[in-house]
């Protein structure tokens, strides 16, 4: 699976614990991240991340394209809802694409906690049907 992990700064150190708490899970699946937050769950974990643009620099478009191709199965995005962010347009056309291609979107530990778990059990194995109905559809 393509796994995308993004955080805003104040929860940069949330998501890199996560990601360190499960790597053994992490490591079977193909990570992208944004600028920063990538490098940081590489340091911490020692895993490949390919890493796109920050946040604010257009990571966020970048990971919503992935998701516009049906390439990106799974989000992990630890958002920070009490600050303002100055992409925010950016971050709700990425929530808007996750709802209109089904992609699961955790955005905080909570939900991240079930959605990790769910991809450990092999409950994501639906996304792979939908890879292939649409590059069957593309040709």
């Amino acid at each position: 699976m393509n796994i995308a992990l993004i955080a805003h700064d104040r929860k940069k150190d949330d998501l890199v614990r996560f990601a360190v708490a499960y790597k053994p899970i992490f490591e079977k699946h193909t990570l992208y991240a944004t600028g920063t937050t990538g490098l940081r769950i590489m340091e911490a974990t020692e895993l490949p991340v390919h890493r796109f643009q920050s946040g604010p620099l257009g990571g966020d478009q970048e990971i919503g394209a992935m998701i516009a191709k049906n390439s990106m199965d799974a989000i992990f995005f630890f958002r920070d809802p009490l600050t303002a962010q100055p992409h925010e347009p950016d971050v709700t056309a990425l929530v808007r694409l996750c709802d209109v291609y089904a992609v699961p979107l955790a955005t905080n530990m909570g939900t991240a906690e079930i959605l990790v778990r769910g991809l450990e059990r092999g409950d994501l194995d639906w996304r792979n049907i939908v890879k292939e109905d649409r590059d069957q559809k593309d040709e």
